[in-house]
């Protein structure tokens, strides 16, 4: 889960990075896409399945879905400093909670929602001081608001790939999401492509890497681990994402982050622990 964890923070900054060299948000997806497209496929031929599956169009919903979120989550990142880019991505417990409970039926629990009060409290806090004229605003809004459509959107897949996974296997589903975001991303770019250079092509394909060490890891710990318990070590991403963001970037969290981004978690693990328990 620690080498998850890092997969993902190390895709982001990736993605931040090659952003700052004017690679469209669009044509990273698509790269991003072409690396996964070419591993999924290996991997379900590797299985001796069919790439199709059994419920197409909710498959497809699936990889439209998590194509618009992974838009949405990029242009977050490229635009927020990485430990607020991937903190509000932690939202998506709240939103999948909802969603689950309107569409699946799922009950919502005492712990679910003391997670959700403390979620939006943790957003409030870390946008505070854009609504404080008196203090300096460190967080654009529309950036804020774009990362929790990300994470919705990533709420809608994760509720869809709980359905499919009664009747897809996992390999099946994890193709479709390639399959969907390359010509999306690819149609999305339009006469917005921008040549990259040898090390910022070398960059892309890192991208498409680095997501698979980070999907590799996880597949892996939920095999090995209880699912509960795996989840909690995934939050050790915020740390690294924190890291790498001084390190590289130079980007230093202010103590609204801090705080809200602690509440924010600390709603997601009293949720997790205290479903674990039960």
């Amino acid at each position: 889960m620690l080498i998850s964890a890092l997969g993902f923070a190390l895709m982001s900054a990736t993605v931040k990075y090659v952003s700052e060299y004017g690679i469209p948000v669009f044509e990273i997806v698509a790269a991003r896409a072409l690396v996964s497209f070419i591993l999924s496929y290996m991997d379900v031929k590797r299985k001796g399945l069919s790439v199709w599956g059994n419920n197409r169009p909710l498959l497809l919903t699936r990889g439209l879905v998590g194509t618009l979120a992974l838009f949405c989550v990029y242009y977050a990142v490229t635009t927020l400093p990485l430990a607020e880019a991937t903190i509000l991505q932690y939202v998506h417990p709240l939103f999948t909670a909802v969603i689950a409970y309107l569409f699946l039926k799922e009950s919502i629990q005492a712990s679910t929602v003391m997670s959700i009060c403390l979620s939006i409290i943790g957003v409030a806090v870390m946008v505070y001081p854009n609504w404080d004229s008196s203090i300096a605003a460190d967080l654009p809004l529309f950036s804020v608001g774009v990362a929790l459509l990300g994470a919705l959107g990533s709420s809608v897949a994760y509720v869809i790939v709980r359905k499919l996974s009664r009747t897809e296997d996992p390999s099946v589903i994890i193709f479709y999401f390639p399959l969907v975001a390359l010509p999306v991303s690819l149609f999305a770019i339009g006469d917005d492509f921008v040549m990259p250079s040898a090390l910022i092509t070398l960059m892309l394909v890192l991208v498409g890497i680095f997501t698979q060490v980070g999907q590799l890891g996880l597949t892996k710990a939920m095999q090995t681990e209880a699912a509960g318990k795996a989840s909690a070590y995934s939050y050790i991403q915020i740390v690294f994402s924190a890291l790498l963001g001084v390190v590289i970037f130079g980007e230093l969290p202010t103590i609204w982050t801090i705080i809200g981004g602690g509440l924010i978690v600390s709603g997601a693990l009293v949720n997790l622990f205290w479903k674990n328990k039960n």
